[in-house]
């Protein structure tokens, strides 16, 4: 079964939220070495926290126990924030998510991307299964129909444009404001774009990882090695911080002004990090001003109703069909054992077909033969093959299974 456990803005507090996101490597490993657990995909972003897995059973208690045990955290705390679905509302709320229909900011564009590299991570750790892959090619799709279909994207809605619109009574120019943009992650592209398109001039780039360089200038950005930081960090009027940690990158002591450094104006940091990326300590220091997600949330506008509602429709027209293809696969065990039945026979008779007597038989009047039986058997497996599958996607595999021992003594194989 298709399971999704889902901690997200909504309904789970940040430091919560923070707290998982900060153990998502720990909490993916130990998932996919239960052996209760045929595959996972684990989503992990700044608003969410979901965990995708397909298994035997039900095992949401099982999986929040190991989640507690892994991260530190009380089963009690899980089990009041978690949301849990199963099998096609588990499918239905992926498409939902990766459409931007429960973000923070609604209509998102990053989000796809997120869920596109949370669906190549688990296939690069080998926790992808055959229906896992199907959900998330889908969920890709449905985003992608969307996206074109319908007009929730078209103000370019994201958190990161949301961001820099509630910094823009702090900032008077950008086309004068020294810009330092900490990572080169997920965000780090929308970001500099967003910039540029508000006439930012002066973006410089720091790396923790050390990619500064390569992505400076890619981006025709200032790259700052870690010996020039903290002078880039006094100099800048905005810092903006990205990237992925599971401690704060910036402290109140790296933006505390050095003894005797002239007094210098107001300087705003904004925090796109979960785990969050600057301490909340930096607030202490005269003239910041923070900017974190928590408050980004806050600020989210109200949707579009029009746009969402048609997408809402197409998200649950594509949960509907995937439910049905689901459903549609449980009648292979049949469909396999009628063939094999039905082809047995046919190659009994095309062997009598090849001799006449003990002798080989005329080769063209064989070919001839086996023509002829290959079409009927094709012609009389069609109609039931059509019933067959089409009972699958009414949920009534059973039936279809039942016929076939009622009419032929054939049990199906169990599905793979």
């Amino acid at each position: 079964m298709l399971l999704c456990l889902s901690f997200d803005h909504r309904g789970c507090s940040f430091p919560l939220l923070e707290r998982l996101t900060a153990r998502t490597t720990e909490i993916t490993e130990a998932l996919t070495e239960d052996a209760g657990v045929d595959g996972a995909v684990v989503l992990s972003t700044c608003n969410r926290f979901e965990v995708y897995l397909q298994s035997p059973h039900d095992i949401a208690d099982a999986v929040i126990e190991q989640i507690s045990e892994t991260a530190g955290v009380p089963v009690s705390s899980l089990s009041t924030a978690v949301d849990v679905e199963t099998e096609h509302r588990a499918a239905e709320h992926l498409f939902a998510v990766a459409s931007g229909l429960k973000s923070a900011v609604v209509g998102e564009e990053e989000i796809a991307g997120q869920v596109r590299r949370a669906h190549s991570d688990a296939v690069e750790r080998g926790t992808i299964t055959n229906d896992l892959e199907r959900l998330f090619q889908t969920a890709t799709r449905t985003s992608r129909t969307v996206k074109h279909r319908t007009e929730i994207h078209s103000q370019g809605r994201s958190l990161v444009r949301l961001a820099l619109r509630l910094a823009e009574h702090r900032v008077p120019s950008w086309e004068g404001t020294r810009v330092l943009l900490i990572g080169t992650g997920a965000y780090a592209g929308a970001t500099v774009a967003a910039l540029r398109s508000r006439g930012a001039e002066h973006i410089s780039v720091h790396s923790p990882s050390g990619r500064a360089a390569a992505y400076a200038a890619s981006h025709d950005l200032t790259a700052i090695d870690p010996t020039s930081l903290r002078d880039a960090l006094d100099a800048a009027d905005v810092i903006i911080a990205c990237s992925r940690t599971e401690e704060p990158l910036l402290t109140a002591a790296d933006v505390t002004p050095l003894t005797g450094m002239a007094p210098r104006g107001p300087r705003l940091l904004i925090d796109l990090g979960m785990p969050r990326n600057i301490d909340p300590g930096v607030t202490q220091i005269d003239g910041i001003e923070l900017l974190d997600l928590e408050t980004i949330a806050k600020h989210a506008p109200v949707t579009e109703l029009g746009a969402e509602h048609e997408a809402l429709e197409i998200v649950h027209d594509a949960a509907v069909e995937f439910g049905a293809s689901q459903a549609e696969r449980d009648t292979l065990p049949v469909l396999l054992a009628l063939r094999g039945h039905v082809n047995a026979i046919l190659e009994e008779e095309l062997c009598r077909a090849r001799r006449t007597d003990g002798e080989l038989a005329d080769a063209d009047s064989v070919a001839d033969v086996e023509a002829a039986l290959r079409r009927l058997t094709g012609r009389l497996l069609h109609a039931p093959t059509t019933r067959i599958r089409s009972l699958g996607r009414e949920g009534r595999a059973n039936e279809a299974s039942e016929a076939l021992s009622a009419l032929f003594g054939l049990e199906s194989a169990e599905r793979a």
